[in-house]
């Protein structure tokens, strides 16, 4: 399908650029060789399966196992400040 003629300066008016009649012959050329390119991907089957990867995904990640945590006492050893036997903390969230 050859490409359609193009009107850089109806394109340039609604974009709103000011060209010269140099600009205007490049974009043109430029706006060409993208029209092609698009056409050229309308030549392409698409009749096959679509497909979400080129390449097929595998999981690579290990199963969960389950293992003993820390206790209380392990987990608040090292903690600055408890109270309660919890985590003490400074205010994070409240009035401004």
């Amino acid at each position: 399908m050859p490409t359609p003629e193009i009107n850089i300066a109806h394109i340039a008016k609604l974009s709103r650029l000011a060209l010269t009649p140099e600009e205007s012959t490049a974009y043109a050329a430029q706006l060409s060789l993208i029209l092609g390119h698009i056409d050229q991907l309308s030549n392409y089957p698409l009749d096959a399966e679509p497909s979400a990867h080129a390449m097929p995904v595998f999981d690579v990640v290990r199963p969960d196992v389950a293992r003993p945590g820390f206790t209380q006492e392990e987990a608040l050893a090292n903690a600055p400040q408890r109270a309660m036997d919890q985590f003490r903390i400074t205010k994070v969230v409240g009035e401004e």
